[in-house]
């Protein structure tokens, strides 16, 4: 993982706003308590309020505030459109805070620009983004936190398999709903579709970012290419 990638994901470990230890993010995030450590001095040298010492642990005591964005009609189109469609997820925690998203930016709009959202030229009105209620928020939690999931599948032969995996990311491809993951039991990379999973429970155990384990790695496999 390039640096720059690892700074951005201690971050949102940190964004819990519990203590986390020194060790537990090394592992993490594969790699040594010095770099740990080093990555950490950087983000507090750069402004960010984490607090804590080696040994003790670490905390973020404050929320993490964008700087100003000067944003074009496009852009603003752009945004508007990816939050209507996270509204209508069946994630109730992700459209909710889409639809926060949405008003924070609407409340500091130019004065010209106010109301804009009622006048947007795309609209999102139905989609199949709805389906799977129970599961998707899981896989989404489950990946943040980088935590293991057992999963009971049912592929399209009808084939039923019990399988612990390490989430790495959920696609949408118009109709169906995919989870690439690491799988423990078949020691490789597979695709699930998540309208195949009939039952799923997020574990304790969580996973470290390991080489040849991670979605870089993976993705990687498919476009035949080194991953950094």
């Amino acid at each position: 993982m390039r640096r720059t990638d690892r700074l951005f994901e201690l971050i949102q470990i940190f964004r819990d706003g519990r203590l986390k230890l020194g060790r537990d993010l090394a592992e993490q995030l594969g790699v040594s308590l010095r770099t740990l450590y080093r990555d950490i001095d950087t983000l507090v040298a750069s402004g960010i309020p984490i607090e804590g010492e080696r040994g003790v642990g670490y905390i973020l005591r404050e929320p993490i505030f964008l700087p100003p964005l000067n944003l074009s009609h496009v852009e603003l189109e752009a945004l508007q459109f990816g939050m209507e469609l996270a509204k209508r997820s069946s994630d109730s925690e992700l459209n909710a805070a889409a639809d926060a998203l949405l008003q924070k930016v609407q409340a500091v709009l130019p004065a010209n620009q106010q109301g804009a959202q009622r006048r947007w030229p795309m609209s999102v009105y139905s989609t199949n983004l709805a389906s799977d209620v129970e599961t998707l928020p899981v896989l989404r939690r489950a990946i943040a936190k980088r935590r293991k999931l057992d999963l009971c599948y049912k592929s399209l032969d009808g084939a039923v398999s019990q399988r612990m995996i390490r989430p790495l990311q959920v696609e949408f491809w118009g109709q169906v709903w995919t989870c690439t993951a690491w799988c423990e039991g078949r020691d490789d990379f597979r695709v699930f579709r998540v309208d195949l999973i009939e039952s799923v429970a997020l574990l304790d155990t969580t996973f470290a970012l390991e080489p040849g384990k991670r979605l870089e790695d993976y993705l990687a496999t498919v476009e035949g290419s080194k991953p950094d």
